[in-house]
């Protein structure tokens, strides 16, 4: 094709655009089953065109075309009987005109669901037309439930959520925290031209998933906000049983010992037994349903206890072992340790011990330190000097003083320092009390008087300079 005929092609189009726009009609009407519906056309302005005739088109596919409505200026209305709205059908205006023909049809219903078309017959252009599409509503009817199963590992159906009736067909989606599918939608098609979807939940169910929440929500058009349906799995399966209440304490003589039997199943467990492996309840038990009382514990008590549980589904059990203790062990468990103490209060407890363990430690040893320094430290006061003395013949007498290296420097036994010192006597027979010691406050001796004149003084006390310490003798005096 060339240049010259798409550009013809193209204008013809054009040019058709704009007569189909000269017939005004809205592009889509709603309505629901059992109302009534209005159909609107006009042709304004039609300038040169003469309009001569006006049709109403129902079309409900592309091959099924059918004329519901006819009107001519010369030859008035006409309705055809095997329309398919025929009987509920008429134009608005009695008698209408060519340039307002609208329509009305009551009690719509969902087989009216299609494209009708308003077509003119004009001179000289032919045959305009315009389309509305009548989309048709229902709401539809929804439910949802859950589907008894028994526990198993093949997936099975669990819930069902269904939409019916509705138009146009509804969406449904799933809500939980199971590990299972979504099926993918059924949509079915009714003779009344309404949709039904159905939708579905998988699971491989155990009995865990007893009781668990799901949800089936469905989106409509007519609806302002989905419908939810809020449910819980129901699975079937046989008692699971445990034993509970043996400690590994009990000893002998104990009483007020007990087991319980907890079961649970669906449906409820019905009967609840307990027997032992021996065969023989000890005469010491009491069974009440779910409940084994033992008054007081003996070696009868030694054996296996079981307890069985049943349902429709079947049946479950457990079992513990007995050991009774010796009495030594009731008095280590009969006063137990309590228990919860705090980790910070004993930590604080050790803590405050130790600071106190250390105070009264530091309180001891400073009392020890002053009292070996009072005990060892020199005397508080200093002793007098010694004593000059005369002759007999009232005329003074010097002493020759001692050499530096008579001064003698002994240590005690006790390495403590000993210095004498000099004195000056007179030829009378005379002696001077020795000192006391502070601490020891022995009674006053006399001591006599060393070669030198001298006598040494050591912790408090005089003594003498002499090599053989504790021997005393006297020696003469020196007259100058």
């Amino acid at each position: 094709m060339n240049m010259s005929g798409l550009l013809s092609a193209l204008i013809l189009l054009i040019i058709q655009g704009a007569l189909a726009q000269r017939v005004r009609v809205e592009p889509e009407v709603v309505s629901y089953p059992g109302q009534a519906v209005t159909l609107r056309c006009q042709f304004p302005n039609p300038g040169e065109t003469q309009l001569t005739q006006v049709s109403w088109i129902f079309e409900r596919t592309d091959t099924e075309r059918t004329n519901i409505a006819v009107f001519h200026p010369n030859f008035g209305v006409n309705y055809p009987t095997k329309s398919p709205v025929a009987g509920r059908v008429k134009f608005m205006l009695d008698p209408p005109t060519l340039d307002n023909p609208s329509i009305q049809i009551s009690n719509v219903q969902m087989t009216d669901e299609g494209r009708y078309i308003c077509e003119y017959a004009t001179y000289p252009s032919g045959n305009e037309q315009g389309v509305s599409s009548l989309v048709m509503l229902a709401k539809p009817k929804n439910i949802a439930r859950t589907v008894t199963v028994t526990a198993g590992k093949t997936p099975v159906i669990v819930a069902r959520c269904e939409s019916s009736n509705g138009r146009p067909a509804a969406t449904i989606s799933w809500s939980t925290t199971l590990n299972g599918n979504v099926t993918p939608p059924i949509t079915v098609d009714n003779p009344d031209n309404t949709v039904s979807v159905q939708s579905a939940y998988m699971l491989a169910p155990q009995p865990s998933d007893n009781g668990k929440d799901i949800s089936c929500m469905v989106s409509h058009r007519t609806m302002p906000q989905p419908e939810t349906f809020q449910m819980k799995l129901v699975v079937e399966y046989p008692p699971r049983v445990q034993i509970k209440g043996y400690d590994n304490n009990w000893y002998r003589g104990r009483t007020s010992a007990f087991l319980t039997c907890q079961a649970d199943g669906n449906p409820t467990p019905t009967t609840v037994t307990w027997k032992t492996l021996s065969g023989l309840m000890p005469e010491t038990v009491q069974v009440e349903d779910t409940r084994l009382a033992v008054q007081k514990v003996d070696d009868t008590i030694n054996t296996t206890f079981i307890c069985e549980v049943k349902n429709s589904l079947g049946s479950g059990r457990d079992q513990v072992t007995v050991f009774v203790r010796e009495e030594i062990m009731e008095q280590h468990k009969e006063f137990p340790q309590p228990k919860g103490v705090p980790t910070g209060g004993i930590i604080a407890g050790i803590l405050c011990a130790i600071i106190l363990v250390a105070l009264i430690a530091t309180v001891i040893v400073m009392v020890r330190k002053r009292q070996r320094k009072n005990i060892d430290g020199p005397p508080t006061h200093k002793p007098p000097p010694p004593m000059k003395t005369y002759s007999f013949s009232d005329s003074p007498s010097i002493s020759k003083r001692e050499s530096d290296s008579q001064f003698m420097h002994h240590e005690t036994e006790n390495d403590e320092p000993m210095t004498d010192l000099s004195a000056y006597h007179d030829d009378k027979d005379h002696h001077e009390p020795s000192r006391f010691s502070w601490e020891d406050k022995q009674t006053p001796y006399q001591d006599d008087r060393d070669e030198d004149g001298t006598m040494g003084e050591e912790d408090g006390y005089y003594i003498t300079s002499s090599a053989n310490r504790g021997s005393s003798f006297m020696s003469p005096a020196v007259i100058v």
